[in-house]
């Protein structure tokens, strides 16, 4: 697929379209971030938030708004806020638990500071993005945010147990990326949808656009680990690997596999065994079985889904860049 201008800028284009709210946004983060009595706080978040993502979540939020008409008020930027803070809090959990070292190619908050700090301020987060949306006043979004979190940390759970089982099934992995990833994309947009007054089937086509994009956007992501560059997503080849994580290509080689293979995946991933020259032998049963491909296969089709859904919205230039943004997000397999 060339990656033609239209379809490798939509995340700037985005960026430039919603720059006035998403300027809102930031200094809402920043102002919410602050704690007078616990100054380690601040310190932990802006680390964290400094580092800059993308701001994907947040964007949609308020992209689904605008593209439901959304005029007055500041609800759609509460909501941004609030689901960064979900996102944020997720991370600082996650590396907790991952024991990781490295985020965005920086020293992880638990590395630099230490693992009851990250366990604190994001439950500190959390809280915040309560406030947040409350501060919205809406119980629909309230609704909205708080399965998602109870979906978040439902995924968390499941795929301790799930991750390193050679038993895991495509459906359970779908169901761990749906906590992992998606709930929270999906929540952001059927939020923004929600506060702009969309009628229910257009909410619900948003809905679907954030959980397919979702799911497409974390296939991509476990693709990229067994051979995406390295510089461009901070994490190196073979990580999910090297922590027993299964993944969509693993879990597709296993249901392949002969006894060899699967002798061999019970080893490194079942009970992670491995040595210097496994990840090799991964590779190249992922490529012999196909496997890399068909994951591949499935990205496309969600990122299909998630552009199906959004017919249902109005047109617009914004619809365009988000159907563009899905697009992409399998356009970085390329």
């Amino acid at each position: 697929m060339g990656m033609n201008e239209n379809v490798s800028k939509p995340l700037d284009r985005l960026s430039s379209e919603l720059a006035g709210d998403m300027a809102a946004v930031n200094a809402l983060i920043r102002e919410r971030m602050a704690s007078e009595h616990a100054p380690r706080i601040p310190e932990v978040t802006a680390h964290l938030v400094e580092a800059g993502g993308k701001r994907l979540r947040p964007m949609l939020v308020l992209a689904a708004a605008r593209l439901c008409g959304y005029a007055e008020g500041q609800s759609h930027v509460l909501l941004a806020a609030a689901v960064e803070f979900i996102h944020t809090a997720t991370l600082l959990h996650d590396d907790v638990v991952d024991e990781s070292q490295q985020r965005r190619g920086r020293p992880t908050a638990n590395l630099l500071w230490d693992n009851k700090s990250s366990v604190l301020v994001g439950d500190y987060l959390f809280a915040r993005s309560f406030q947040l949306m409350a501060d919205t006043g809406s119980m629909q979004v309230m609704r909205i945010l708080a399965n998602a979190s109870a979906t978040i940390a439902e995924g968390e759970v499941l795929q301790l147990t799930a991750a390193q089982d050679v038993a895991t099934t495509e459906d359970i992995y779908i169901q761990i990326v749906r906590g992992k990833t998606a709930a929270l994309f999906s929540a952001a947009t059927e939020a923004g949808a929600v506060v702009a007054g969309a009628e229910a089937v257009v909410q619900r086509a948003l809905f679907d656009y954030g959980d397919a994009l979702g799911i497409a956007f974390q296939i991509v992501d476990d693709l990229l680990d067994y051979g995406g560059a390295t510089s461009t997503i901070g994490k190196n080849v073979g990580d999910d690997f090297r922590e027993r994580k299964l993944t969509l290509p693993v879990i597709k080689a296993i249901a392949a596999a002969d006894a060899d293979e699967r002798a061999f995946w019970e080893r490194t991933i079942g009970k992670g065994q491995q040595d210097d020259s496994d990840l090799q032998t991964a590779l190249e049963i992922l490529k012999r079985r196909g496997a890399m491909e068909a994951a591949r296969a499935d990205a496309v089709a969600w990122a299909e889904r998630a552009k199906t859904a959004l017919r249902q919205a109005p047109e617009s230039e914004l619809r365009t860049i988000l159907s563009n943004l899905a697009d992409f997000v399998v356009s970085r397999l390329s």
